[in-house]
């Protein structure tokens, strides 16, 4: 099967398009800029594989792929800035009571859909962050307590980087690639 089209992400893996980070800056430059480098370096790892790679869950027993981990980072994009930060009322993307797991366990369809799915998400994530002082807070759903948008950057780049070390072994497994 081809390759997902390019308009979804780099096709080569040795292209590294990755932003420098910064080594000064306030929090809100050093926060965005660590976590949006997270989410090209797990763009990165993606990029050049088939659909069947992609949903391939490559490292028994295992059940992670790289689709499933995308559409987990979608809803997990959604989910903090959307809903807990700026209180939208959405449906999940990939969860039900019902079915929990089903970013990971439900691969069904073209990983093409869920990295728009995930790129508009992110961008949409951008805009939230944008016009809001790190210092405001959205209530978290489960606790009920406030959670500040400097926790939320936080917490998403450490679920970035936790999830590109995982990706990082799906990737060499798949296709020997490392690095990134």
């Amino acid at each position: 099967m081809d390759q997902i089209p390019e308009e979804n992400y780099s096709p080569t893996w040795a292209a590294d398009t990755r932003a420098d980070l910064p080594r000064v800056g306030d929090d809100r430059e050093i926060l965005t800029a660590f976590l949006d480098w997270h989410r090209e370096t797990f763009r990165l790892k993606c990029a050049g594989l088939t659909p069947e790679q992609l949903s391939e869950r490559a490292i028994p027993p295992s059940r992670l792929s790289l689709h499933g981990m995308l559409r987990h980072l979608a809803g997990t994009e959604r989910w903090w800035f959307r809903m807990q930060f700026a209180g939208e009322e959405l449906p999940h993307l990939y969860y039900t009571d019902d079915e929990p797991d089903q970013d990971f366990e439900i691969l069904d369809g073209d990983p093409a859909e869920p990295f728009a799915v995930w790129a508009a998400e992110c961008a949409r994530a951008r805009e939230i962050v944008a016009a809001a002082s790190l210092d405001d807070t959205g209530t978290h759903n489960r606790s009920g307590e406030p959670i500040s948008l400097r926790r939320i950057l936080v917490h998403m780049i450490a679920e970035y980087a936790r999830h590109n070390g995982h990706a990082d072994l799906l990737r060499e497994r798949l296709d020997g690639a490392t690095g990134m």
